[in-house]
């Protein structure tokens, strides 16, 4: 039984890992998280806007912008002739819940660590 426990347990984990994945890789890089700054400071953005000071080409930030939606962090609609990015808050907000559960495991397991090695 408590085989059984475990072993779904270790499903959920693995599906919870599994769906913030993409966010993980889509933000090492340096230029998508620079892009994901900029989108978080303001509404929607041109590739244009998201293309101003910086030393990347448009087609660059195009192909990390896409990087970016494949993982769920941005998304893009159409307004006349612009292609406008927006910011998709939900991805990062799953990411940080998924740090912080890690977070939680690592002050329990160093707790327990150190009441070991102060009773031993």
């Amino acid at each position: 039984m408590a085989g059984n426990i475990r072993q779904s347990r270790s499903r959920v984990t693995l599906r919870r890992t599994a769906n913030v994945a993409p966010v993980f890789a889509a933000l090492g890089d340096e230029t998508r998280l620079l892009l994901l700054e900029r989108l978080a400071r303001g509404g929607p953005l041109s590739i244009t806007s998201l293309t101003e000071h910086t030393h990347v080409t448009r087609q660059a930030i195009t192909k990390h912008l896409h990087a970016l939606a494949s993982a769920g962090l941005a998304r893009s609609s159409r307004h006349g002739r612009q292609q406008l990015w927006e910011l998709e808050a939900e991805a990062l907000e799953r990411a940080r819940q998924r740090l912080e559960l890690i977070s939680n495991q690592w002050d329990r397991a160093l707790s327990r660590l150190k009441a070991h090695v102060e009773r031993g």
